[in-house]
């Protein structure tokens, strides 16, 4: 066991190292200095982009595509960017007056195109050193008489901050618009200023960084009722069922002698020690009961890890490199997925560890993968550059055939061999105990309605503000904020599950296992329901494209949470329900 904790920790060590490096290039003067263009698209449609070249500006005369190499380009390749060469020519330290680019007359398709792009706010993309530029593609200006005219800015001008060697900020400035109309040429330029600086190197992504947003006073209160939530619930958790469990271990520890006067009363008295023969009955579909643990155990140890990666390291700077952190992490902590569910298959008996191990491997990828083919055809449907290249697409299924399939099987062979036996603390009944009738406030679908409330509320607020980084182009940094709620999520998630499947036993219900995983699952139905009042509330988002692709990516974020939740709920209550009723004596 210390073997597979060092290797964990070995590999966390080694990941953080290789995506905490940053992009470094020192120039020389006068050396040539590349603008790549990236992506254009509607500003209010975040997901809604097509290739820089669309639209008819001015083209290189050779296209040369970016390529990254190694595992950033693969998280490149699913965030939609495709960077080429702009043609527009620059050197280190040079200033560059206005310099002629190209001239397009516009005819009625190229009119319409761009008539098309300034109606709907179209905004471009361009990196300069690793640097993101944005940019609007035109305006619209009304005149007196209410009539409304589009222009297109037809002139960049690049300000760029240096400091000795390295390139620090650059600022664009859209200028000179020219009308859209028929027949109109368009004569785009550019020119470059350079700007001497002390900013250091390591400070130039300060710039894309909103502290008034992200660090607001909200946040840290945000942080703090949460904190307070915790301790509030951890001593109500501690007051309630120790002092119910004290009296219950009283009269339940009474010796024989003690009991002969109460042994009638004892007979009829309902309680969780009844159901101490059914208490440890294995769930129902035991195999996809497992595979749900498993699968959100390993869910729960990859956030954790991508988490700590990023509060080390900076990779929001990186492009794409949260995105390959996660893929990465997920393959790695397949084992842990495959322990988990082998381990808890194994202890209820089940026989066929296969068919737990493939629905492990299969079950959460082959629910995201559906949603993204589906998302990709709507995708190339459109043309747009939110379509996974087929490359990037067989990138992924060889990391998960060849890195997360054999783990998985690796971690269910460890787990059932070496957690596998049973060791509960009460011999189960070999037939089943009747589930009594009970008010409707007790029953299993209520504690699964409610008990999902506690825990969105601890981690709203954060999910306000990841969903603006995310849907509104800012850069989530706070990367501390979000381990303090992640943690916090954990602790109320289990302390709101034992206290529901307490009650739950306590009516004599032993049916706790399904109840207490979609008890904290369904923290995230009503995340995905604060999702459907975000997009309708707090966003412009409008079309058939962006509306399928926000919410199939909220079915994704929703459906991981929901099992990462569930199996935290779970394996907490799970290590309740074996205390509590190791401590009782069974007659």
């Amino acid at each position: 066991m210390r073997g597979i904790f060092a290797l964990a920790a070995g590999l966390l060590l080694f990941v953080a190292c290789a995506f905490a490096d940053e992009h470094s290039k020192a120039y020389e003067d006068g050396e040539e200095v590349i603008l790549w263009v990236n992506k254009v698209g509607p500003f209010r449609n975040p997901q809604e982009t097509y290739l820089y070249y669309s639209l008819p500006f001015c083209k290189p005369d050779q296209d040369v595509v970016l390529h990254e190499s190694g595992l950033e380009g693969l998280g490149e390749a699913l965030q939609g960017y495709e960077l080429r060469k702009s043609g527009i020519k620059m050197s280190y330290k040079k200033d560059i007056p206005t310099t002629h680019l190209c001239t397009n007359t516009l005819d009625v398709d190229t009119s319409d195109q761009f008539r098309y792009a300034v109606q709907n706010q179209y905004w471009y993309q361009l990196f300069l050193d690793d640097l993101p530029i944005w940019g609007m593609v035109g305006e619209i200006v009304a005149e007196q008489d209410g009539e409304e005219k589009l222009y297109v800015y037809t002139h960049k001008k690049f300000s760029i901050s240096f400091n000795e060697d390295h390139v620090i900020e650059v600022n664009l400035t859209s200028e000179n618009p020219v009308l859209i109309q028929k027949g109109n040429k368009f004569d785009f330029s550019y020119s470059v200023d350079w700007i001497r600086t002390d900013t250091l190197f390591e400070d130039r992504f300060e710039k894309y960084l909103d502290f008034n947003f992200f660090e607001h006073q909200i946040h840290w209160f945000s942080i703090f009722n949460s904190f307070m939530m915790v301790i509030f619930l951890v001593g109500l958790v501690a007051m309630i069922l120790m002092r119910t469990l004290r009296k219950d271990y009283a009269r339940y520890a009474k010796d024989d002698d003690d009991m002969e006067d109460e042994r009638d009363a004892m007979n009829d008295e309902s309680g969780w020690k009844q159901v101490h023969g059914d208490v440890f009955r294995s769930p129902t579909n035991l195999v996809l009961f497992s595979s749900l643990v498993g699968t959100g155990a390993q869910l729960s140890i990859q956030v954790l890890s991508v988490i700590l990666i990023s509060v080390v390291g900076t990779l929001y700077s990186n492009r794409g490199t949260i995105v390959t952190a996660s893929m990465v992490m997920y393959a790695l902590t397949s084992v842990i997925g495959g322990y988990v569910s082998g381990a808890l298959y194994a202890r209820n008996d089940g026989k066929n560890w296969i068919k737990c191990m493939v629905f492990t491997a299969v079950l959460f990828p082959g629910f995201c993968v559906g949603i993204a083919f589906l998302l990709n055809f709507i995708a190339i449907a459109y043309g747009s550059l939110a379509a996974i290249p087929f490359a990037t697409m067989v990138v992924v299924a060889l990391m998960w055939t060849f890195i997360s399939v054999p783990l998985t099987l690796v971690g269910t062979v460890v787990g059932r061999n070496y957690s596998g036996k049973a060791d509960n603390p009460c011999r189960i009944s070999p037939v089943p105990r009747p589930v009594p009738d009970k008010q409707w406030y007790l029953q299993p679908w209520v504690n699964v309605v409610l008990g999902g409330i506690l825990p969105f509320g601890s981690i709203f607020i954060e999910m306000y503000f990841i969903f603006t980084s995310f849907w509104h182009y800012k850069y989530y940094y706070v990367y501390g904020f979000m381990l303090l709620v992640y943690i916090i999520l954990n602790i109320v998630t289990v302390c709101v599950t034992i206290v529901s499947t307490y009650f739950l036993l306590n009516s004599e219900d032993y049916r706790w296992q399904w109840t207490s995983l979609l008890s904290a699952g369904s923290t995230a139905t009503y995340v995905y329901l604060y999702s459907v009042y975000y997009f309708f509330v707090k966003t412009k988002m409008s079309g058939f494209f962006q509306t399928l692709f926000y919410f199939g990516y909220m079915g994704m974020f929703c459906a991981g949470l929901g099992l990462l939740t569930g199996a935290v709920g779970y394996l907490g209550t799970s290590f309740f329900v074996r205390r509590i009723y190791r401590n009782v004596k069974i007659d």
